[in-house]
């Protein structure tokens, strides 16, 4: 099968993702097989909740939406443009997929397959269904595509190489398990934002949106901020009232409930508006419903800070402060080569 019967299979999949949306779902009669999927996967949309509490409707649509844009054959083009996969021998890739965020493992999924490997996934229990039906669809595009696709609820068995994401402590286990094969192996990441004191109100809403989308359960997601001493919250606490609907989820607002308590009855310093809790700490990985903040007094020893602490983040936040940053607002916004812990996975899988 070649690689551009692949692409055209990617490419139909996004026009089917782009018929649904949080507003309105429409049935476009030009997508291929639509009497037999359009209607089951807004069933599963629905459904998504009831398998995962924190995949609500919104967030579902979030991540359908934002794979139906990057789906486009221009950006697969442009994605796939400085590698060569003819001379690839097809070999099995094994996956294991994290399952924080909807779809969150579909790059790896897409990342395989489109260059000429076969994929054996084993799902989250957490995420084990939107991308078995996106699975269903493809091969219903093509059915060579059978041939590539292989899901299994076992431990993995006859693959070539790995590439797998978890926690820390299972990192470990990963490294040590599939030690004898080429692997790409994912720990905890975090994202943060510098803020200087001159963002506008817009860039602290924007910034918003890098804390509550998923409910800040995604490596992309903001979970601390650096600010200059003296640093006034007041701006801050403004701009986010905007989600402040966030508090009437029940998850999350057990969460709230229960690490407010932690922290109170550690005698912590708090900054509160009674759905996000700020927190002073030195760490990069705070609860859901709390950020923490630390203070800077130079921009260039924070950014030394930062590059020495490159392996525990996956984003930085900021408006033209730091290199290579992303702006405020668009951390759930990756490209197709906004690669996770910026390893490049279409080299590692063009080297097999």
């Amino acid at each position: 099968m070649l690689q551009i019967d692949k692409i055209k299979c990617f490419v139909e999949l996004g026009q089917f993702l782009s018929q649904f949306s949080l507003e309105s779902s429409t049935k476009n009669d030009k997508v291929l097989n639509n009497e037999l999927y359009f209607e089951n996967f807004i069933d599963l949309i629905h459904l998504s909740q009831s398998h995962n509490g924190w995949f609500t409707p919104e967030n579902v649509y979030f991540a359908i939406q934002s794979w139906a844009k990057a789906l486009q054959e221009d950006n697969l083009n442009y994605w796939l443009s400085p590698y060569n996969f003819s001379e690839t021998k097809p070999k099995t890739v094994g996956l294991i997929l994290a399952g924080n965020i909807p779809l969150v493992g579909f790059h790896d999924f897409l990342s395989v397959i489109i260059s000429g490997h076969k994929v054996l996934v084993k799902t989250s229990s957490n995420d084990q269904y939107l991308i078995k039906f996106l699975a269903k669809y493809l091969i219903s595009v093509n059915p060579e595509l059978k041939n590539f696709i292989t899901f299994t609820d076992g431990k993995l068995e006859n693959f070539d190489a790995v590439i797998a994401t978890g926690s820390n402590n299972t990192a470990r286990y990963f490294e040590y398990y599939f030690k004898d094969k080429p692997t790409i192996i994912r720990k905890n990441r975090n994202s943060v934002a510098v803020l200087t004191g001159d963002e506008t109100h817009q860039d602290l809403v924007n910034l918003g949106e890098d804390i509550f989308k998923y409910f800040g359960l995604g490596c992309r997601n903001v979970s601390k901020l650096f600010v200059p001493k003296n640093y006034d919250f007041q701006p801050f606490f403004k701009a986010i009232y905007e989600y402040r609907d966030v508090i009437y989820y029940e998850k999350y607002s057990n969460n709230y409930d229960y690490n407010k308590a932690v922290f109170l009855m550690s005698n912590f310093k708090l900054l509160d508006n009674e759905f996000l809790t700020l927190k002073e700490d030195t760490s990069y990985a705070s609860p859901i419903s709390s950020i923490f903040y630390e203070y800077y007094e130079k921009i260039e020893e924070l950014k030394n800070q930062l590059e020495n602490d490159v392996d525990q983040i996956q984003c930085i936040v900021t408006k033209d402060v730091i290199k290579n940053s992303i702006p405020f607002g668009k951390t759930q916004q990756p490209e197709l080569w906004d690669y996770a812990d910026n390893v490049d996975t279409l080299l590692f899988l063009n080297k097999l």
